[in-house]
């Protein structure tokens, strides 16, 4: 088969949910068959890392497609003619945006549907092109992956698309994730915290993520328990942050609370290893790849009793109401006191993390581009 892939979020040291995605699943997927030609679709300059195999053509197609506009050009204009000039069987698009002008068989992956929940978090412009195109581009793609159940349901109650459609190939954890051994993980305390212990939220910065509630709930913690913790929070700044500066500002206990621009992948696992506890409360999320990768580290976790978070976690962190800010700091509390409660949640974690492999997720979404071929064929006949 000629496989095209929009591969756009592959961006160096930048791989973020979707471009680790991304970039797992096609290293899966192309060894796994090489006797397939596969064409890399980059919106810019791409990094040599990326060609990882001789069966890849990396095609860079301008401009580089981030803002509403420029999604409509590249998707629309741009896609469509590199996948009819390179006679492309199959197009697979691993980041929620497909062409609709395209007359080729397409394969759209969905991560979550976080601006249907949450419209007013997403800038003006982005919402109103999520709101128009993604509807659009769920009906048209002959196959859908959702990266869990959650997203699958949402598709279906928002969208109407059918299960029959719809296939679930969960994102998993790189091999580079392991617990830390105490002489590394001494060492990463000093640099980033003086030697104290943290609670960790790894992620990009907005308001879904509900950061402001985390550094009040962090707040509310450090007044009622005597405790030396620290908060590390790793990840860019994206929008709407003013909140979440406003909750800093106004914390008694700024010292404590360590704001860690993007972290590079090399220092990741180091980082997450090192953590007292993952605290991931966020409001929606279509899958949570850092909670996968704190269950791998061996470290506890605190996550949100919403969306697909319960379904990734199962039992093996302390679920809570991500709008409740004493139920927050009360697991803050009981992870800091008990140590018992922290081994029992590192040994249950060990044990969910089995049920996440790129290896199975890459085959699943593999076998899909084969279905979209015949659903295509069938379209196309009826």
């Amino acid at each position: 088969m000629k496989i095209a892939v929009n591969t756009r979020f592959l961006l160096k040291n930048r791989l973020e949910g979707v471009g680790r995605f991304t970039f797992e699943i096609l290293k899966e997927m192309v060894e796994q068959h090489p006797e397939d030609e596969f064409f890399f679709l980059f919106d810019r300059p791409y990094d040599k890392s990326f060609i990882f195999a001789s069966n890849i053509t990396p095609l860079c197609i301008s401009p580089p497609a981030r803002h509403p506009f420029l999604f409509y050009y590249w998707f629309e204009m741009c896609v469509p003619s590199i996948l009819k000039t390179h006679n492309i069987d199959v197009f697979l698009s691993p980041d929620g945006f497909l062409s609709l002008k395209a007359d080729t068989p397409t394969v759209l992956v969905t991560h979550d549907l976080a601006y249907e929940y949450y419209p007013e978090f997403i800038p003006f412009l982005m919402r109103k092109y999520f709101q128009y195109f993604m509807p659009k581009f769920a009906q048209r793609a002959d196959r859908t992956i959702a990266v869990s159940n959650a997203t699958k349901q949402d598709l279906i109650q928002q969208y109407k698309i059918p299960s029959s459609k719809i296939e679930i190939a969960y994102n998993a954890c790189s091999q580079h994730f392991n617990p830390i051994n105490p002489s590394i993980q001494k060492n990463i305390l000093q640099k980033y915290t003086a030697g104290k212990p943290y609670f960790l939220y790894l992620g990009s910065i907005h308001p879904r993520k509900n950061i402001a509630r985390l550094i009040q709930a962090f707040t509310l913690f450090k007044k009622n328990n005597s405790s030396p913790i620290k908060l590390l929070i790793g990840g860019r700044m994206a929008w709407k942050t003013a909140k979440i500066k406003t909750a800093y500002q106004q914390s008694p206990f700024q010292e404590d609370i360590i704001f860690q621009d993007y972290i590079p992948e090399s220092a990741l696992p180091k980082i997450i290893g090192s953590a007292l506890a993952m605290v991931y409360i966020s409001l929606y999320e279509g899958f949570g790849i850092p909670l996968l990768e704190a269950m791998h580290c061996g470290v506890p976790i605190i996550t949100s009793n919403v969306s697909s978070m319960p379904e990734v976690v199962g039992n093996a962190a302390l679920k809570v109401d991500p709008k409740n800010l004493d139920a927050i700091a009360l697991a803050m509390t009981k992870i800091a006191s008990d140590k018992m409660l922290r081994q029992q949640l590192i040994a249950l974690g060990h044990q969910e993390a089995m049920r996440f492999s790129w290896e199975d997720s890459a085959r699943t979404i593999y076998q899909n581009l084969g279905k979209a071929i015949e659903a295509f064929k069938k379209k196309k006949i009826n």
